[in-house]
């Protein structure tokens, strides 16, 4: 039997043990990859993976939000979020603001810096975007989101 790509990558001798352990590791792998890529990019813009997507929820609401909302949206999850929104805010990127009704919530909104920060940032963003992603076809995106979601499904549970 022919050695799989991942195999060869690897320079793993033996077959894998299971059709699931192969797709784990591909997906791991190329999370990997594409992690490095991105973190990378936002390293030259002085952010983290993790500090750019709380940028990124921020700017999809549009408005101030709380703390425990933005951690929730999060595409990985941080243990420490205050000390990611305080790393933030000393790069004058968030401001925080107790809530008045609760003082238990804090919300958070960016601060034009930021904005300005992310305008800059969308052009490279796209174009990585496009050369991890780009070759396939927009039917094999979404079969593999699809496919992925599926995947998550029993992750979840």
């Amino acid at each position: 039997m022919a050695r799989s790509r991942l195999q060869a990558e690897l320079k793993k001798k033996r077959p894998f043990d299971s059709p699931q352990q192969e797709a784990i590791l591909n997906i791991l792998r190329t999370s990997d990859q594409f992690q490095n890529q991105f973190g990378r990019l936002f390293r030259r813009f002085g952010l983290t993976s993790s500090q750019y997507n709380v940028l990124r929820i921020l700017r999809g609401e549009g408005q101030p939000m709380p703390c425990l909302e933005i951690a929730g949206r999060m595409i990985q999850v941080v243990p420490a979020m205050t000390g990611l929104l305080d790393r933030l805010e000393k790069l004058g990127l968030v401001t925080r603001q107790r809530c008045t009704d609760d003082r238990r919530v804090v919300h958070v909104e960016l601060t034009r810096k930021a904005w300005e920060l992310l305008d800059q940032l969308d052009k490279p963003v796209s174009e990585l975007h496009q050369r991890l992603v780009g070759h396939l076809a927009p039917a094999e995106l979404k079969q593999l989101s699809r496919l992925l979601e599926k995947a998550r499904e029993r992750g979840n549970s």
